[in-house]
């Protein structure tokens, strides 16, 4: 795609629909800093995250992309101050507020250290959404990319010993890919993932799942991450040569 096609266009018109990827993984940084720009509460922040989340699924949909993956809590942020933990908490339980164009949502992540209350919205909206046909929205809260092969390991390990897995050579890539708590989705690999505010690095999350995905780090604040921003990550994407460790 020349820069002379865009000129006179926005970068959402020169989307090529049939190279657009099926799978979007937002690592969503940035909310603590946006709000401290501006000397506002950090919960401020974390709502204009949300808002922002909330577009972005809408332009999904417009687009025509399967999956959107949304990195919003790890396993690390329980060091937060506990004020801030709590409000992020509260938010989470507005999950249903994302049960719209169809989507389906599923979340990913250690549910046992979650609050009852939260566990209880999930399960809740997980079931409401789940013959939704729209875009599947799969929220990483309390995730750890790192636990989550060590958990599959452990389940493969279990149907091992139980029979169900007969010899070694039965294990391969497939079978770890089953195991994987992206396995809720269709297309479970992410093909892009779109870092914001200007950190360059994975943060633990789905490390096995992200072997070949292309890496796209904007410098925006996730609050402010809008519709021009996505459209100018997509039309990255479809420039690329994607090789899968090929020559």
């Amino acid at each position: 795609m020349s820069e002379e096609f865009i000129i006179g266009k926005s970068l959402a018109e020169v989307l090529n629909a049939q190279l657009m990827p099926k799978h979007v993984a937002f690592i969503a940084d940035g909310n603590r800093r946006w709000a401290n720009e501006r000397g506002l509460p950090v919960e401020v922040g974390h709502c204009a995250g949300k808002r922002a989340m909330l577009e972005l699924i809408f332009l999904s949909h417009k687009w025509g992309i399967k999956v959107v993956s949304v990195f919003v809590f790890s396993t690390e942020n329980w060091k937060r101050p506990k004020e801030e933990v709590s409000s992020m908490m509260s938010l989470f339980q507005e999950l249903e507020d994302f049960d719209r164009y169809g989507t389906r949502i599923s979340c990913i992540g250690d549910r046992s250290r979650l609050p009852e209350c939260l566990r209880e919205v999930i399960i809740s909206v997980e079931e409401k959404t789940k013959c939704n046909n729209g875009v599947h929205l799969i929220v990483a809260i309390n995730y750890s990319g790192r636990y989550d092969i060590l958990q599959a390991t452990r389940r493969i390990a279990g149907k091992v010993k139980d029979g169900i897995v007969g010899h070694e050579d039965e294990i391969d890539e497939n079978v770890m890919d089953e195991e994987l708590q992206t396995n809720c989705a269709e297309f479970p690999c992410p093909d892009l993932v779109i870092r914001t505010s200007g950190e360059q690095r994975l943060s633990n999350f789905m490390l096995w799942q992200l072997a070949y995905s292309e890496l796209f780090f904007s410098h925006k604040n996730f609050p402010d991450f809008n519709e021009q921003d996505y459209a100018e990550a997509l039309v990255w994407f479809q420039r690329r040569n994607r090789r899968f460790g090929g020559p």
